[in-house]
């Protein structure tokens, strides 16, 4: 996860604790996946104290009919209370509190909705009309109140993301609220309908975001980037379709001056060709500050993710850039170069690096292949197989030989 996805669950466990997020940054070395099961954790123990309390209060439930409960509760009851209780009334009597979502008034609803136990509302959601839930999550979103409907993504069936679709038109306001949904599968199945529902809406939710501020653009990045891989690439195409070539070069300024390096890295290693292309002949690949930034992400810290992205980009660029900013990649520590064959073995790069390779000079040839030297000989004969096959013998031969001597 990122540092974006770790600032998002800051902000959540604020929120939980009812404090200024300011005074948890400390917490921020935790990770973005400790943090999310702490809140979790601390989440869970609250609404759990007062459950004894709540049951007995679903109990009257069945007992006063709720054209006469509603009003009194709506006049007397704080939000905070009401939220709360709401979900023991929602597990016991499911259809009922549907009912009660649709009589409700929305500013009332949506003062109670950051109090409602998250675990209830799966049990609501296969029964919850459609038509409450839209007007208050466009309640919701007027205020800006990101923070609290994000989570609310994870129980979304498709007729409700359906509804959402069609009926709310804050494209900003559904971004940013994503971003503060932890789940990435449940990001991609929300987005997976956007793409093939009747209402395209994706192509327009982009525009929004191209067009936004920057802090936008590296928001809707850290949430495209924990998709699922065919969600990735589908994303990618429509960004680099709607964008013009400006749009998109200040969308990868933005993620660097953003420091979401990792995040744009992982986003461009699930880019389609055609975006692939697209992006490696925007003029932003000549860019020194960008390109040097991808370059020392990976030559820093090389995980599979984050080398595909660099890898795919440079083996579609430009001839000269190719060879600056891969000899650069290979100018790495020993201990990253060691350590990079298991990597890109894993990515599945193998083609792609070894043509890069070829065309770096003679002298990052021979100082790679006295480290790839010391790798078990299984391994090198992999490698010199795989020369072979994309028939770079002659100008692979001064990283082989090297290798050979020292080996």
């Amino acid at each position: 996860m990122s540092d974006l996805v770790t600032r998002a669950q800051i902000v959540l466990l604020a929120r939980t604790l009812h404090v200024p997020a300011e005074r948890l940054a400390h917490f921020e070395k935790l990770g973005a996946a400790r943090l999310h099961e702490l809140q979790q954790r601390i989440a869970r123990r609250i609404f759990d104290e007062h459950a004894t309390t709540f049951r007995r209060l679903a109990m009257l439930v069945p007992v006063i009919p709720l054209s006469i409960s509603l009003p009194l509760v709506q006049r007397v009851v704080p939000p905070t209370m009401a939220g709360r209780a709401a979900g023991a009334v929602g597990v016991q009597h499911p259809k009922k509190a549907a009912e009660a979502l649709g009589m409700l008034d929305v500013s009332y609803a949506a003062d109670c909705v950051p109090y409602v136990d998250p675990r209830t509302v799966g049990a609501l959601a296969d029964v919850a009309p459609p038509g409450p839930v839209v007007a208050i999550t466009n309640e919701l979103l007027r205020r800006g109140d990101y923070v609290t409907a994000g989570p609310f993504l994870a129980y979304a069936t498709p007729a409700l993301i359906r509804a959402v679709e069609a009926g709310v038109h804050d494209d900003e306001g559904m971004i940013r609220s994503a971003a503060y949904a932890y789940s990435g599968a449940n990001i991609s199945a929300i987005i997976r309908h956007m793409l093939h529902g009747p209402a395209q809406r994706i192509p327009r939710l982009t525009a929004a975001v191209l067009s936004g501020s920057a802090e936008l653009r590296s928001t809707a990045l850290s949430v495209y980037a924990r998709c699922d891989e065919d969600v990735i690439a589908a994303l990618g195409d429509v960004t680099f379709d709607v964008g013009s070539p400006e749009q998109n070069a200040d969308f990868v300024r933005v993620a660097v001056e953003a420091g979401a390096v990792r995040e744009l890295l992982t986003f461009t290693g699930h880019l389609g060709p055609s975006a692939l292309d697209t992006l490696a002949a925007n003029p932003v690949t000549g860019d020194h500050a960008v390109m040097s930034a991808l370059v020392a992400e990976v030559a820093e810290r090389p995980e599979p993710a984050t080398l595909r992205g660099l890898v795919n980009l440079l083996e579609r660029t430009d001839a000269e850039t190719t060879r600056r900013w891969g000899r650069r990649l290979f100018e790495s520590d020993d201990p990253v170069l060691a350590e990079l064959p298991a990597i890109v073995t894993e990515a599945r790069l193998w083609p792609a690096l070894l043509r890069i390779l070829a065309e770096i000079d003679a002298e990052t040839q021979t100082r790679l292949g006295e480290v790839w030297a010391k790798l078990p000989a299984a391994e090198r004969d992999m490698l010199e197989r795989r020369v072979r096959e994309l028939r770079l013998d002659t100008r692979l031969a001064t990283l082989t030989v090297t290798m050979n001597i020292y080996g």
